[in-house]
């Protein structure tokens, strides 16, 4: 029937516990979502997508949302404050996690809005919610409709006596040598973040390769997912730009920005490219009104041209 939900429930064994994900049961009017348990912890993980790009903007407009429950630990607020608080600085770490990844897997000159939301509904206080997160947004992205050149996949690597640890336990965590979180795609690492006691660089990138064999292995059950009830992805509409603006901007910036980038101290350098910058809204804004955030695209594209031709002149000499 039409509107029917289809309950579809896929597992695959990580570190020798059972990842599962279940689609269809919950928040079905989200572009791509999925409910993701590892032992006891579950995470709900939305992705919401505009049908439009976003006007008037120069960046890729993303946020990502972890959210953790008191509810999650079995505690309800209580006394004066009866409401959840703020994001703990651990839930925007963990937001920050799941942005870097995925930030650059999306069309370049893609400017539809995009919101990706993790809610942590459950922690067994074995299994930490912040890996599954991870890898329940890549798969809300790969079943969604939203343009996405993944999937990835995440673990954590811990080191106890002389032996990698994939996603190890709160008690092993605590006599790890190692907290290292990884994350990328079939083919290559794209985030490590770490924290550890003094190790060699050959134990450092084990760690990283052995990590990336299991990220191999999520990205596979990822791409099965998608394959099996992934919806199509949306098109996506290719920014048209103004010859006639680019000619304009090169010709009036071009040897502003080179005088300024020159500039040898960098308080100086910063007031000069500001004072381009300003000269460049002044001339050019009223013949372009509706193009100022292009401008300031194309401005910054001109500088880092300049900065980068500063610094092999500097490495020449």
């Amino acid at each position: 029937m039409e509107g029917e939900r289809i309950i579809r429930n896929f597992e695959m064994e990580l570190a020798g516990r059972t990842l599962k994900v279940e689609t269809g049961k919950v928040a079905n009017l989200a572009n791509g979502s999925c409910m993701v348990s590892y032992g006891e912890t579950f995470v709900l993980c939305t992705v919401v997508g505009s049908k439009k790009p976003k006007e008037g903007i120069d960046f890729f407009p993303l946020s990502v949302d972890y959210e953790e429950k008191m509810y999650s630990v079995g505690k309800i607020p209580g006394g004066y404050i009866k409401r959840e608080g703020r994001p703990s600085e651990k839930a925007v770490l963990t937001s920050r996690l799941i942005d870097r990844p995925i930030r650059p897997l999306f069309p370049e000159g893609f400017k539809n809005e995009v919101q990706i939301t993790t809610t942590v509904f459950s922690v067994d206080q074995e299994n930490q919610p912040d890996i599954v997160a991870m890898i329940g947004s890549s798969i809300a992205l790969s079943i969604s409709d939203v343009p996405f050149d993944g999937p990835t996949g995440s673990v954590t690597v811990g080191y106890i006596d002389g032996q990698y640890v994939i996603n190890p336990t709160t008690a092993q965590r605590e006599i790890s040598k190692l907290s290292l979180v990884v994350s990328g795609t079939k083919d290559a690492v794209t985030m490590v973040e770490a924290g550890a006691e003094i190790l060699s660089e050959e134990v450092m990138l084990g760690a990283i390769l052995r990590g990336h064999d299991e990220i191999k292995k999520i990205v596979a059950f990822i791409e099965t997912i998608a394959a099996e009830i992934g919806k199509p992805k949306m098109e996506v509409i290719p920014e048209v730009i103004n010859e006639e603006l680019v000619a304009d901007l090169r010709a009036f910036l071009t040897d502003k920005v080179d005088v300024a980038v020159r500039t040898p101290d960098k308080a100086a350098r910063s007031a000069a490219l500001g004072e381009v910058k300003d000269a460049m809204v002044a001339e050019l804004g009223e013949k372009y009104p509706d193009e100022k955030a292009f401008m300031s695209v194309m401005f910054k594209e001109i500088e880092k041209e300049f900065e980068e031709e500063e610094e092999s002149d500097l490495l020449k000499d």
